[in-house]
């Protein structure tokens, strides 16, 4: 199973983050967040990937911004539409054209109990990856789970991530989901708040220990 450690602020700390080597390191480029991502992103290792969070940015902005910091991944946190992925995807699918590497497009869902599943039918080819999210008041960063019962209900071959509020105390948890038919198609585990000592900044022990437990799990 990957790990995602999403918004990433310090210097200091992403090399102390880095150290742990998650599969995936994001930076959110939305002005409003506590996490905003100002600077430049340090030179990471290969093997980690660096994702840029938007929210209802700009195509061109995005373009920009994947070039500054040459990110790997795009994850879209708010009412991006299927025409505007598909706008996006063809606007990446031109840099790949001229030898640069492909470029995940990962798409956020706020999932609650109610959530239609059938919305998702239209974005099937205009992304990589879905990721589930609690549903807030805000996009993303809320603190809290969603109930990952809903997606026994998951009709797609789509992967995802699952995200929203999950901390150390959810590692049973995050277990016993991975046993779960309902967890066949997720591959990455997404993780922010929780494991916070201020916003932006991570506590790294406790990411370790996480990480380290989370690994014990083969699947993937």
């Amino acid at each position: 199973m990957k790990l995602k450690v999403c918004g990433m602020r310090y210097t200091k700390n992403i090399a102390e983050i880095t150290a742990i080597a998650p599969d995936y390191m994001g930076f959110i480029f939305w002005e409003p967040s506590s996490r905003f991502f100002k600077g430049v992103i340090p030179k990471l290792p290969a093997s980690i990937k660096k994702v840029g969070v938007f929210v209802d940015a700009p195509i061109q902005k995005i373009i920009e911004l994947i070039e500054i910091h040459q990110l790997q991944g795009v994850q879209l946190h708010g009412k991006e539409d299927p025409s505007y992925c598909k706008n996006l995807k063809a606007s990446l699918a031109q840099k790949q054209h001229k030898g640069q590497n492909t470029i995940e497009i990962i798409k956020a869902f706020s999932i609650g109990n109610d959530f239609d599943f059938d919305r998702l039918k239209p974005y099937e080819e205009v992304c990589d990856y879905y990721l589930f999210d609690s549903k807030g008041k805000l996009p993303g960063g809320n603190g809290y789970t969603f109930n990952w019962e809903v997606l026994k209900d998951y009709p797609a071959t789509k992967p995802y991530f699952l995200s929203g509020g999950i901390g150390p105390e959810e590692l049973d948890n995050v277990r016993k989901f991975l046993e779960t038919p309902a967890s066949k198609y997720c591959k990455v585990i997404d993780v922010n708040s929780r494991f916070e000592l201020e916003p932006g900044l991570k506590n790294s022990a406790s990411l370790k220990a996480f990480k380290k437990s989370l690994s014990k799990n083969n699947k993937n």
